[in-house]
C-alpha cells in the first residue's frame, strides 16, 4: 500500500489498541500517559495475513492489550477493491519484554 495509506493504517492500530487498553486495563493505560512505562512505538511488517492473525491470537492468550484494523469501503486497486481487508495489529502499550516474543517474527518497515 502507498506510505500515506499505511501511515494511516498504522496510526489506526496505535489508537485502537491505546483505546483497547483504556477499556480492558485503564491503569496500565494511565501508566502509559504518565510516562511511567512510555516507550517506542515500532511499525513492523508480518509476511503475510496469516503472521497478522497469529499475532492477534498470540496477545489474546498473553492477555495483552491489541487491536485488528480492519479497512472496508475503500478503493484503490489492486488490493482495496471495496470489501473488508485486514490491514494491521496494534499492540499495547505493552513492555518490550511482553511483546518480543510475539513480534520477533515481523521484520523493520
Amino acid at each position: 500500500m502507498p506510505p500515506g495509506k499505511l501511515a494511516a493504517q498504522a496510526g489506526h492500530a496505535y489508537t485502537d489498541a491505546l483505546f483497547e487498553c483504556l477499556d480492558t486495563a485503564p491503569a496500565l493505560a494511565m501508566r502509559y500517559r504518565s510516562g511511567d512505562n512510555a516507550g517506542s512505538k515500532a511499525a513492523l511488517k508480518a509476511k503475510n495475513l496469516a503472521a497478522l492473525l497469529r499475532a492477534k491470537e498470540e496477545c489474546e492468550r498473553a492477555g495483552l492489550p491489541h487491536a485488528l484494523v480492519i479497512d472496508s469501503n475503500h478503493v484503490m486497486p489492486p488490493h482495496f477493491d471495496g470489501s473488508p481487508i485486514v490491514t494491521a495489529l496494534g499492540i499495547g502499550p505493552v513492555s518490550r519484554k511482553d511483546a518480543r516474543g510475539i513480534v520477533k517474527r515481523f521484520s523493520c518497515v
